[in-house]
């Protein structure tokens, strides 16, 4: 009971919300790239929202599930098919077993997620079933999924109430220039004011070193003060990094711990799903917000999900209609 992985993509892995309260031990958070994606995927099957899912990167997964089980694949549009077939995005999907899971390509986006009713059967490790490919903790086996391997399910859940209702017309990544939003510091006083006016004014371009653990940006040289250098101190997923050579670094989920350059900014969380699924050479800018408004932000993020929520728990109309004919048509044989 459970799901065989045919091919395991580019870069497949377990995560969930990450490994919190172990960094002061060395250990990165980890956990999804993509939070908004990956919470849509789990509220569209009614998880818990914290529930793990597969996330993968540029080039999707093929797996053929052995028992039936309900699914939802969110993030960029990959153009998933079942059997060959198209299915549909930010949708609940029914699987049967021996359906085969496949991908396209990535139309939008860079990275997708695919969240199981039935549950993954991967062990919690220090709090969390996220891999730590680093630290070869967690996940499956504490590395990325290859060809061959198995995954079993905690349970049978297969039946969803409003299941007509669970799809959301969501297409979030088609853009090659975004916007994001920025909590200046903690240590914005290292850089000189034309450094920041550099930094707040320039497009940066996204180059080819992106990965799970950073972004590394090229454009306008951001100046500093005297050096770039400071103390180690802690590293927030979002954090923008500018070492002596001047061009930012976006930290993100697999970040180490600690870091000694100056970081100039804070990425805001809502708009860290934007910057994560970027590719190479899109375009972005950084725009200052107070730290008041990014929390402003974060609580209408939250309540958009849960008016999303709402929205896949609304019976279909669809199914109303069809329910009124039904309605029609037997008192009809009835008279």
């Amino acid at each position: 009971m459970g799901v065989r992985i045919l091919k395991g993509g580019m870069l497949t892995t377990v995560q969930d919300l990450g490994r919190t309260g172990y960094q002061s031990q060395g250990f990165s958070v980890s956990g999804v790239m993509d939070v908004r994606s990956f919470k849509i995927a789990n509220l569209l099957l009614d998880n818990p929202e914290n529930e793990a899912v597969l996330e993968f990167t540029l080039m999707g997964p093929t797996l053929q599930f052995t028992s039936e089980t309900i699914i939802a694949i969110t993030g960029g549009d990959f153009q998933p098919t079942v059997n060959k077939q198209p299915v549909s995005m930010y949708t609940a999907i029914y699987m049967h077993r021996g359906d085969v899971l496949e991908f396209k390509g990535c139309r939008t986006g860079s990275r997708g997620y695919i969240a199981f009713s039935s549950y993954l059967d991967i062990p919690v490790v220090m709090g969390s079933r996220s891999t730590n490919m680093k630290c070869a903790i967690g996940g499956f086996k504490g590395r990325r999924l290859m060809d061959g391997d198995y995954l079993g399910f905690r349970m049978k859940r297969r039946y969803l109430p409003y299941f007509l209702s669970r799809t959301l017309d969501l297409d979030e990544f088609d853009q090659e220039e975004v916007t994001l939003r920025v909590v200046m510091g903690p240590q914005d006083e290292a850089f000189t004011k034309q450094g920041k006016e550099t930094f707040l004014n320039s497009e940066y371009t996204v180059t080819s070193d992106f990965d799970r653990m950073g972004c590394r940006l090229e454009g306008s040289f951001i100046a500093y003060k005297e050096t770039a250098d400071i103390i180690s101190d802690g590293i927030a997923f979002g954090s923008v990094q500018v070492p002596s050579h001047g061009k930012p670094i976006i930290l993100l989920a697999d970040r180490q711990t600690t870091g000694g350059y100056a970081k100039i900014a804070t990425v805001i969380s809502v708009d860290i799903p934007k910057l994560v699924q970027r590719k190479t050479d899109h375009k972005i800018r950084f725009q200052a917000v107070t730290v008041e408004e990014a929390q402003r932000l974060l609580m209408e993020e939250m309540k958009n999900l849960d008016a999303l929520r709402r929205q896949i728990h609304r019976p279909c109309r669809e199914v109303l209609e069809c329910r009124l004919v039904a309605k029609r048509l037997t008192a009809l044989f009835q008279k």
